[in-house]
This record gives structure tokens, C-alpha cells and sequence, in this order.
């Protein structure tokens, strides 16, 4: 008896999930960006492809971490902007503004520690490098607030083993 062939997915269930779970982490940066802010002790860890289509950003920021960056938004952010297919963000790095435009594509991670809430996406192939764009500089830096520095971390605490 000859065997069926597999079947195979025409509707691409997979990328529609993964798309689904994307507008998770994009309704909850644009409940971030509402005038009130982030509610009670929420904050996100989010990872991202640098490599990624789309991501743009000052080019001494993104060489540093040319494969993956982890931004936190929690304290020390502003101008965040939720578009439909990407969102945009000033952070401090080294006590300087910078700004970043992240397709929620490139998103690897989305985490908010104060839940214990994670969502994990498969990664995006990398862009040409041609096609990585830096980001114009903010017109006027944010007045930072007293506080500790944003800084990156490694979310490798937080991986299971």
C-alpha cells in the first residue's frame, strides 16, 4: 500500500501564532505608552534580533551587540511610540539618548518580571547589512529623572537549562 504523502500547512498556522503572540507584547507597549504609564510594578524585558529587518538604531549601540539586544522598560524611557508593525523608543546607554525603531518581528523575547510572564518567538533571518538603518538622533534629550541608569542585560538567568 503506498503511503499518503504529509500534509503540509498551506495556512502557515505557525506564523499566524507567532503573529498573534507578537500583538501580546504589542498591546502591552501600548498600554505602556498611555499617558498613566506602566501599571502597578509591571516592566518589560524585551529581545530583540539586531540583525533583524527593520531595527534601526545608532550604529555604535547596535556594533555592540550585533546579534541580540535585551532593552528594559521600566524606570527610564521615553517618546514610546506602538506602531502597527514596529515601536519606537529613547532609552539612556551610557548616559546619552538614544533612539531605537524595533519591528515587533524581530522580537525574540517579551518579559515582564513582575508576573512572571514569557512569551519566546523564533528569530527573524537576519537583514542585509545594507538594509540596517540608523536611527536620527532625538531633536532634544530627555531630562532623565534621578535614578539609576538604563542598562542591557542578559536574560541567560532566566533561560532554562
Amino acid at each position: 500500500m503506498a503511503q499518503d504523502p504529509p500534509v503540509q500547512d498551506l495556512m502557515n498556522y505557525e506564523a499566524m501564532a507567532q503573529d498573534a503572540l507578537r500583538g501580546v507584547a504589542k498591546a502591552a507597549l501600548k498600554r505602556a505608552a498611555a499617558p498613566e504609564g506602566l501599571p502597578g510594578s509591571h516592566h518589560f524585558y524585551i529581545t530583540f534580533k539586531t540583525d533583524a529587518a527593520g531595527v534601526s538604531g545608532p550604529q555604535d549601540l547596535l556594533g555592540k551587540y550585533p546579534d541580540e539586544m535585551t532593552i528594559v522598560l521600566q524606570h527610564q524611557y521615553w517618546d514610546l511610540a506602538p506602531g502597527e508593525t514596529f515601536f519606537s523608543v529613547t532609552l539612556q546607554f551610557g548616559g546619552q539618548p538614544k533612539r531605537l525603531s524595533i519591528p515587533y518581528g524581530a522580537i525574540t523575547r517579551f518579559y515582564d518580571p513582575s508576573v512572571q510572564f514569557l512569551l519566546q518567538f523564533e528569530p527573524p533571518p537576519p537583514a542585509p547589512p545594507e538594509a540596517r538603518a540608523e536611527a536620527p538622533a532625538p531633536k532634544e534629550a530627555p531630562v532623565a529623572p534621578k535614578a539609576t541608569e538604563a542598562t542591557v542585560v542578559s536574560l541567560d538567568q532566566f533561560r532554562k537549562k
